[in-house]
């Protein structure tokens, strides 16, 4: 137990600082005008900028760098007839960066632009080219920079939870506690989870905040224990991730006699990442949500016999957004890449299945829900393949 308390405060140690940073990056939405889209010639290769980070002095923005150009060539390998002239622009990894990037792409001919990663980045270069009506695919997952030309194509965790709250409650865990750490992630997952649960129709019967650290969530389990008791929770739906809080946190809530077959233990993260996860014993038996597994090992499977190495976490986004510009230019349309067609309500299909781009520059996608069983990930309730069915 003492080795294991030791890892998750080390761990600890380390997620405060990343998301201090986070916190510093995060920049507000601008209200800008265009965003239309222009008009392209479908019949011509269409000018697609990607914006990647490299150039920033990382080692690890050069692999990531590198990872999001090659899926994003592999999208137009597989869009058969469609022709897309991808044109390739370093950022540096900074706003400034990627705000000469854009403006260059654009004056270069660019049609719509893919990336960048980071979001104060991606804010600069919507922001950039707002006027000339061109919008932007972001690679972000902060819904704070979404409007206007700005879409984000990462993962958001309002989509997480209204996907968990909405099996919670199917599953008759309608009274739910959400449990947060005191950060600015944590207080974003937490509003998230909220919303999530409201819009599937359940009811939040308990909060608590711990601090972001090992003595803060000691201190805070018997508060949390107490709170689903007496309030009858049917599930505690946590914000901690794998790096930060998470193993701590579900085991301290299994010694203070929580038991997740009465109180279903629900998390807003991935809890398989990194595996070893699975095999601890507090998070036996969660819930969470992940992309379709089945058509993300596809993915990794063409990525690793095309280059020879396996894909960076997040390169699937790029060929998400290829394959998402290829789809609507195959229509014939020169509006294709307007904000009216990239928000179509028949959405897309990409590495890890169905997803869709939304008027506010957010987006969803069609998530598995999965558990932990025996140190396994089982998948109990699989993604949705069409929008409107089952998991919408």
């Amino acid at each position: 137990m003492l080795s294991f308390l030791e890892s998750a405060r080390k761990s600890l140690k380390a997620v405060a600082v990343a998301t201090a940073t986070l916190a510093v990056a995060a920049c507000q939405p601008v209200s800008v005008g265009g965003g239309a889209g222009p008009s392209i010639d479908t019949t011509a290769a269409v000018p697609v900028a990607l914006l990647v980070p490299s150039g920033s002095g990382s080692a690890g923005d050069d692999v990531l760098a590198r990872s999001l150009e090659n899926a994003a060539r592999l999208a137009i390998a597989d869009l058969g007839d469609v022709k897309i002239d991808l044109r390739v622009y370093s950022t540096a990894g900074k706003p400034a960066g990627a705000q000469a990037a854009a403006i260059r792409a654009v004056d270069e001919g660019a049609k719509i632009i893919l990336g960048p990663v980071f979001a104060q980045n991606a804010n600069a270069a919507g922001v950039a080219v707002a006027s000339r009506g061109v919008n932007v695919l972001s690679f972000s997952n902060n819904t704070d920079i979404a409007g206007g030309n700005v879409f984000v194509l990462g993962p958001t965790f309002q989509n997480t939870a209204d996907r968990l709250a909405s099996f919670a409650v199917g599953q008759g865990k309608r009274n739910i506690m959400v449990v947060n750490d005191r950060t600015a992630a944590g207080e974003t997952g937490r509003a998230a989870i909220e919303r999530g649960v409201a819009n599937a129709g359940g009811s939040v019967v308990g909060r608590v905040a711990y601090e972001f650290s090992q003595n803060g969530i000691v201190n805070a389990a018997p508060e949390i224990a107490a709170q689903v008791r007496s309030s009858g929770a049917q599930a505690v739906f946590m914000t901690a991730d794998t790096a930060g809080a998470l193993p701590l946190l579900t085991q301290l809530l299994r010694d203070n006699r929580i038991d997740p077959s009465v109180a279903q233990f629900i998390g807003l993260t991935r809890w398989d990442i990194p595996t070893a996860t699975t095999s601890l014993p507090g998070v036996q038996g969660g819930w969470f949500a992940m992309p379709d597994p089945a058509l993300y090992q596809q993915f990794q499977n063409r990525y690793q016999a095309a280059f020879g190495e396996q894909p960076h976490p997040i390169a699937g986004l790029a060929y998400d957004g290829i394959a998402a510009i290829g789809a609507l230019v195959k229509q014939g349309n020169s509006g294709a890449l307007t904000t009216q067609a990239l928000t179509q309500a028949s959405g897309f299909v990409g590495v890890s299945g169905i997803f869709r781009l939304r008027g506010d520059g957010t987006n969803e996608r069609g998530l598995a829900v999965a558990q932990i069983r025996n140190n396994q990930v089982v998948i109990i309730d699989a993604a949705p393949r069409s929008f409107g069915g089952a998991g919408f």
